[in-house]
């Protein structure tokens, strides 16, 4: 398989000095013989750094798997990935998904127990903040001056203009995960000073509102819905997290705004994107090709991106070669089209898959026999998920099926979000459409499960969209945020299987909603406050 687009420039000799980054400085480079200067010298220097940005969403490090990673201190094959934490924190801390392994920090999570130390919360931190940093140098290089400076102008000073909306872009996305997971996150932007600087603190309210500032800042900047290359911003992604950030309103900055996610989850809508069918080629190794439904990917290529963590880890984590299916043993390598035998680590909680019409919901993508998780470490207990595989939608292996490194690209905004998004919106009192619509859009995705309109629903509620949104997203990021929006993350409200080291669940404290920040970086800057109950 070909590498995808810009990512065919990231693994550069020139990066591993550049974006080092420091775990008790995350705003300073490290002093090395490559200066920017260098790097920034020509326009392919631009872009090559440009791919660096992307590429560190699907990449822990400049070598692959491992040896030469992004943060130094952080475990490269398991809590220095984007994809690998995110999964971690927003769907393992969830009725979604439970893991057999017993390494530091995965129970805690399983069970909703985690500290300031947990490696995964804290890997997710410094992941966010190296790549805000990345962009903010990015954005301090690439002014009108700097480039005039450099003798760049005409079509190229324009291209690269675009690219700095499209770092925005990123920076954005990523405060918008640290507002989401640890709401009061330490701010630096390009007029952040550099060297010893201790960031100030932001209160979740300004970095909503900062978030907010920048997206309908640069949508103008960015390209037209679908016609940037594969795998870059445009202002449909623009529009997509704009509308994500205004249904969670509520949660993050105390007030809803329910129809402005409506305004903007209809921009979306009605930019030319459609739903792939069959559902399971939305996760497959091709992802890539004929795919109208998927707004904003990470790209991965089994060749070219090697790495423990991303699809790859998502594959690999999820089944075992052999496991008791259908009352015997069942060979899974080439079925999931790798060559590992399976890790046999994350499956299925009984909460999840008991949503599912399991003989007529074709996204019922699941393997077992043993739905309830009895015993937490067995993974023949609960069902395997095989959402995400690493074969074409003809049955063939990835391009590194021998080593076991996916291509399979993930979808961070895709189009079925958006129905449901503004179908919740107009259910919350939210203007611009009526109820019909909002039911019209909900069957659409119903429809795409089903294949006809058997399953489809004469109304809707909101709780109909909330556990639509678990059959329709699960696995893919989402069930975190989504409960805590509906009030059902912590508390007795809703009890899962394990939720609190409980077999029937118990209830678990208010304050994880929010995940602490690490205490290295607490201690290290007292500008810091850290997380309540942390």
């Amino acid at each position: 398989m070909k590498m995808k687009n810009i990512f065919s420039f990231i693994l550069l000799a020139i990066m591993p000095g550049l974006f080092s980054a420091c775990l008790d400085d995350l705003d300073r480079f490290p002093t090395n013989d490559i200066t920017a200067e260098t790097v920034y010298a020509t326009y392919d220097g631009y872009r090559q750094v440009l791919a660096k940005v992307y590429g560190s969403y699907a990449l822990s490090g400049n070598k692959g798997p491992d040896g030469s990673p992004d943060v130094q201190g952080l475990d490269e094959g398991s809590n220095a990935d984007f994809l690998r934490n995110l999964f971690n924190l927003q769907v393992m801390t969830t009725d979604e998904a439970i893991c057999a392994w017993g390494d530091m920090g995965i129970p805690d999570l399983n069970y909703m127990n985690w500290s300031s130390s947990n490696p995964f919360t804290t890997g997710m931190y410094y992941r966010c903040m190296f790549q805000i940093t990345m962009v903010n140098e990015f954005l301090r290089e690439s002014t009108d001056d700097r480039l005039g400076k450099r003798g760049i102008s005409g079509d190229q000073a324009v291209d690269i203009r675009l690219f700095r909306a499209e770092v925005r872009f990123l920076r954005a996305f990523q405060y918008w995960v640290m507002l989401d997971l640890f709401g009061n996150p330490p701010f630096v932007d390009e007029n952040s000073p550099i060297g010893k600087y201790l960031p100030e603190q932001k209160t979740a309210k300004e970095i909503f509102g900062y978030i907010e500032s920048e997206l309908r800042d640069i949508e103008g900047a960015l390209k037209d819905p679908r016609a940037n290359e594969y795998g870059r911003v445009d202002r449909a992604a623009c529009h997509a997290l704009l509308a994500r950030l205004y249904l969670n309103a509520e949660t993050y900055a105390g007030a809803g705004k329910y129809t402005e996610a409506a305004t903007y989850s209809k921009k979306v809508i009605d930019a030319g994107y459609a739903l792939k069918t069959p559902y399971e080629d939305l996760f497959k190794a091709d992802n890539q090709t004929n795919n109208p439904e998927v707004i904003l990917s990470i790209n991965y290529d089994g060749l070219k991106s090697r790495g423990n963590g991303g699809t790859s880890f998502l594959i690999n984590a999820s089944f075992k070669n052999q496991r008791e299916d259908d009352g015997g043993a069942v060979g899974y390598n080439d079925y999931f089209g790798m060559n590992s035998n399976g890790w046999g680590g994350n499956r299925t909680r009984s909460n999840l898959t008991g949503r599912f019409d399991m003989d007529n919901d074709r996204r019922a993508l699941f393997r077992g026999v043993k739905p309830d998780v009895e015993t937490v470490n067995n993974f023949e207990d609960g069902l395997a998920t095989a959402k995400f595989r690493n074969v074409t939608s003809a049955g063939t292996p990835g391009s590194n099926k021998a080593e076991s490194f996916a291509d399979t690209d993930f979808p961070l905004f895709r189009l079925a979000e958006m129905y449901l998004t503004y179908a919740e919106a107009i259910m919350r009192g939210g203007s611009g459409g009526t109820h019909a619509d909002a039911l019209a859009y909900f069957n659409k995705i119903r429809e795409r499960a089903y294949g006809n309109t058997s399953g489809n629903l004469s109304s809707v509620s909101l709780d109909d969209i909330l556990d639509e949104r678990a059959r329709e997203l699960y696995w893919e990021g989402f069930r975190r945020t989504d409960l805590i929006r509906y009030g059902r993350y912590t508390g007795d409200a809703y009890l899962w299987q394990w939720k609190g080291g409980v077999k029937s669940g118990r209830a678990v404290e208010p304050f994880r909603e929010l995940f602490p920040l690490p205490s290295s970086d607490v201690t290290a800057n007292p500008n810091l406050k850290q997380n309540t109950g942390y």
